[in-house]
């Protein structure tokens, strides 16, 4: 079984910085691509960075500029560096890992718990 866990969320002031971070733990083999998800209050979630095994990285279009995906392979951990935070990035954040588990075919999908970044005067 594969568990992630999340930390580094909070309650920060507009164009402040936090830094997201998630680890896996488990019988991986492999992580091809991992991301970070949000979700306000009323809204759908949607994807905001994701990185894939080759390093290539895609961002959310109102995040670009400011946040940084990253990944320590080694560690089994990503994160999410966000600066110049704004009320609008307020929302629960999950990290989303796509894993190959050792001795298992296929590629198994993980979340984590998801942790709460509050952006407010």
């Amino acid at each position: 079984q594969v568990q992630l866990v999340e930390s580094g969320g909070g309650l920060v002031q507009p164009g402040s910085s936090l830094r997201l971070s998630c680890a896996a733990s488990g019988s991986i083999s492999s992580i091809n691509a991992m991301g970070w998800y949000r979700q306000a209050p009323g809204k759908q979630r949607e994807l905001v960075a994701l990185v894939t095994s080759g390093g290539s990285k895609n961002y959310e279009d109102s995040v670009k500029g400011r946040f940084t995906i990253s990944r320590d392979n080694a560690k089994n951990t990503v994160y999410l560096q966000m600066n110049s935070l704004k009320p609008e990035d307020t929302a629960v954040y999950n990290c989303r890992f796509l894993v190959q588990i050792m001795g298992v075919f296929g590629e198994y999908e993980y979340w984590g718990q998801g942790t709460q970044v509050t952006v407010s005067s």
